[in-house]
């Protein structure tokens, strides 16, 4: 079953709000090199958007979130699991130059 995107962040928060999500281990790892901490991983998806939907993806539906952190630095989070109870935090990392010409924007 494909959602409609839209639903993606709406999915996320609610799970988020309820404390039902996990960071994968390479998450864990990634947010460790970035200095990036739960709460902000948390202020991200709350207060932020839907940058790319991956409704296709072959390892299951996700879609990368950007949003501030408590600190205010940008963020992106590779979420999944939609289809399951709690949220899988995939990946995060601070979008920078080379791959990002800003938060929102890859470059080409």
């Amino acid at each position: 079953m494909v959602m409609d995107k839209k639903s993606y962040i709406g999915l996320a928060r609610k799970r988020v709000e309820k404390g039902h999500f996990y960071l994968s281990h390479h998450a864990q790892i990634e947010r460790g090199k970035e200095k990036i901490m739960v709460d902000d991983i948390v202020s991200a998806i709350l207060n932020g958007r839907e940058l790319e939907p991956y409704p296709d993806d072959p390892r299951g539906e996700s879609c990368l979130i950007v949003g501030q952190g408590l600190d205010l630095r940008w963020i992106h989070i590779l979420c999944g699991n939609f289809h399951e109870e709690d949220l899988l935090i995939i990946t995060v990392y601070i979008p920078e130059w080379p791959k990002w010409e800003d938060p929102f924007t890859r470059r080409v």
